[in-house]
């Protein structure tokens, strides 16, 4: 039964099988979220100048700082997810059985270390500023849409701390996950 009725969606079929179906896409919206974090900063500046209380220079300086370390951080984001946008084309190779759980781990990774990231620059930096400036730092994080800073000396500790153990959970639970296919890809090769 090899005509056309029957076999018109080999390609397709050959397209999902081999995994072109989850690495584009994926690629595509690294490339998307990379994007999305060069204009984060000038969004954000955006909404937020409107609510910035402009009676202290101290209020103005500390939500200008906190602002260079958010632009700081997106632009840190912005090459982590340029970077791997081209790594997750190659996490599975022509033949292998399971092609969509290395790209789903590969995002698992890239969220963790991008999430990790942020935690750790921005809540260190907020934590550091508003305790040392003594601004409330419920009006700085409501002014710039940031929901987990935390003033007080243990937080400038625990945020660098928070997003590494972001990070490396992140990466053990995707390391989990490529093991496990990458067994099942071999032993089903041997």
């Amino acid at each position: 039964m090899e005509n056309k009725f029957f076999t018109f969606i080999k390609p397709y079929l050959s397209f999902i099988d081999n995994g072109h179906l989850y690495r584009k896409p994926v690629s595509w919206l690294y490339t998307l979220l990379a994007v999305v974090n060069l204009f984060l900063p000038i969004y954000g500046f955006n909404q937020s100048v409107d609510d910035v209380d402009f009676t202290s220079a101290k209020s103005i300086i500390v939500f200008l700082l906190l602002w260079l370390t958010i632009a700081f951080a997106c632009w840190v984001s912005f090459q982590l997810w340029w970077d791997r946008k081209t790594k997750v084309t190659t996490t599975s190779v022509e033949g292998d059985e399971f092609v969509a759980t290395p790209v789903f781990s590969h995002l698992i990774q890239t969220l963790g270390e991008w999430f990790g990231t942020w935690i750790g620059i921005v809540g260190f930096s907020g934590a550091l500023l508003s305790t040392f400036a003594g601004i409330d730092v419920n009006y700085l994080s409501s002014q710039l849409g940031i929901p987990f800073l935390d003033d007080g000396f243990l937080y400038v500790i625990l945020m660098p701390i928070y997003g590494f153990l972001i990070i490396v959970g992140a990466r053990f639970l995707a390391e989990l996950f490529r093991a496990l296919s990458s067994i099942a890809n071999n032993t089903r090769k041997n």
